[in-house]
């Protein structure tokens, strides 16, 4: 007969032994943690589009200068600062821009173009002289292009034409 004393030792192993062989090998796994560094990094990016301006018939004889407006369509990414700059035209010189009839001794009708509805400040086309400052806004903007014919002017009838560049730098 086994005594009381090692019976209980008996009993005491047989539970330590269950317990140990009912844990799994995961209740005995480390684990280890290290950070990830994730970055990105958003460009100024800027969009336009320009409407035509159209003045309509001009009349020679008029006293009053003959008015028009344009519509830019701009977009650009928040906070981007971005001047919007008009070109002098096909025919047009740095003092001033032109309207042409095409003819192979060209008719010219003077025109400007102006930031402003009172026509005060004539929108230039390099940074720094009068272009239009503009700051995006993440989302589409219009940028409205005043023009004006000086009254006056002694032209033969026709149609007369330009292009001017919209130019934006982001």
């Amino acid at each position: 007969m086994l005594s009381q004393s090692i019976r209980r030792a008996l009993i005491a192993s047989s539970l330590l032994f269950g317990a140990m062989a009912a844990l799994s090998p995961a209740a005995f796994a480390a684990t280890a943690n290290s950070n990830m560094g994730v970055s990105g990094s958003v460009a100024n990016n800027c969009t336009i589009s320009a409407g035509a301006l159209s003045f309509g018939a001009y009349n020679t004889l008029a006293v009053t200068a003959q008015d028009g407006t344009a519509t830019l369509s701009v977009a650009c990414t928040t906070g981007a600062s971005a001047p919007i700059a008009l070109g002098f035209g096909v025919n047009g010189t740095t003092t001033q821009r032109k309207l042409t009839d095409g003819a192979a001794t060209p008719n010219l009708l003077s025109y400007d173009l102006y930031t402003d509805a009172a026509h005060t400040a004539v929108w230039g086309n390099t940074a720094g002289t009068n272009d239009r400052a503009y700051t995006g806004t993440g989302a589409a903007d219009t940028v409205t292009v005043y023009g004006r014919i000086p009254a006056g002017q002694n032209v033969p009838a026709g149609s007369y034409t330009d292009t001017v560049q919209a130019t934006i730098t982001f």
